[in-house]
């Protein structure tokens, strides 16, 4: 095994299912993440962890394995190691992207939100990241400066956070919505790996979602 295979299976072994609000079942021979869960959680096959593992490819765009560090939860230090790692093991792929532009709200779109007292109101950034938003939505739903930056996301509470969803009067219908979205914005940017892993997370955890 390579040393990148042995790396990807200690970061597996580190992690729990419940840690990543995963479903457990049965009992597990070994401790860790299981490939089908990392597999999904990255939005990858089981059959390509297996032969990355084994040391068996020979390419890897650097966007599939981002996905990984971040399903894997690394550290900046750990994905640039496990970078590295691809390389030496003479896995090539595209050069690290560019870094992804920051998605910001002006001044006055934050005015403006402020100001609209009698509604709720969200900013929506790409993968509908929750950029803004004004009072009466976070008393409506959720007080969003509490979520972790990782869950500030329309999608991701829609399905996974139950005070959310039981929000909406009509959940399948915005539901429904959500997934419109995220294939759209899967069809613009096919190789973000930050919607790969919103959409690996959402398949793992939601049956809903899955359908």
């Amino acid at each position: 095994m390579t040393e990148l295979g042995e790396y990807l299976r200690a970061c597996r072994a580190r992690l729990s299912p419940d840690q990543l609000g995963l479903p457990t079942s049965g009992h597990r021979r070994v401790p860790g993440l299981r490939r089908e869960e990392l597999a999904s959680l990255a939005g990858v096959s089981v059959d390509y962890i297996v032969r990355l593992e084994q040391g068996r490819v020979k390419s890897a765009s650097t966007t599939i394995l981002t996905a990984l560090a971040r399903a894997l939860e690394l550290r900046p230090d750990e994905e640039e190691y496990l970078l590295r790692c691809a390389a030496e093991a003479g896995i090539s792929g595209g050069a690290r992207p560019a870094e992804k532009r920051s998605q910001q709200v002006s001044r006055a779109t934050r005015v403006l939100l402020d100001s609209m007292v009698n509604i709720p109101a969200l900013v929506l950034g790409r993968r509908m990241d929750i950029l803004a938003w004004n009072s009466l939505s976070a008393a409506l739903f959720t007080d969003y400066s509490k979520q972790p930056a990782r869950r500030r996301n329309h999608i991701w509470l829609t399905f996974l956070d139950p005070e959310v969803r039981g929000r909406y009067a009509n959940w399948e219908r915005v539901a429904q919505e959500c997934v419109a979205y995220l294939r759209m914005d899967a069809g613009r940017y096919p190789n973000d790996p930050e919607l790969a892993r919103l959409v690996g997370e959402l398949s793992v955890k939601d049956p809903d979602f899955r359908r």
